[in-house]
């Protein structure tokens, strides 16, 4: 494995790990935080999944611009941009499986007559 990918899967992987444990974790010393649900280990595992493959997708190979070897500047870029699409997408599974969560409750609602 070269260091470029191990920047790539580093930075998704820390990107989905902090937008998964920091709100957690900020719960947990206000002292509102229950037990994990395995909830989130799923929108982990997805978003984790969608991170690495759009990353990889969109930069296939490091482009240094200057024909020589990558700088640190550079590689800091690149784990950079993985970190932030790790963070984004595990956002957008998270809300997503909250806007379903929301949905499914408001038809449950409707099917036993209590619609608000």
């Amino acid at each position: 494995m070269s260091l470029e990918f191990l920047l790539k899967l580093g930075g998704v992987f820390l990107g989905v790990m902090a937008r998964t444990l920091i709100p957690w974790l900020r719960k947990l010393k206000k002292g509102i935080a229950g037990r994990f649900h395995k909830k989130y280990v799923y929108a982990t595992g997805a978003a984790l999944a969608i991170g690495l493959i759009l990353t990889l997708a969109i930069f296939p190979h490091l482009e240094t611009g200057a024909g020589g070897p990558p700088s640190f500047e550079a590689y800091f870029k690149l784990f950079c941009l993985a970190f932030g699409f790790g963070f984004g997408w595990n956002g957008i599974v998270l809300e997503g499986s909250q806007w379903a969560e929301a949905y499914d409750d408001r038809r449950a609602d409707k099917e036993a007559g209590r619609v608000l």
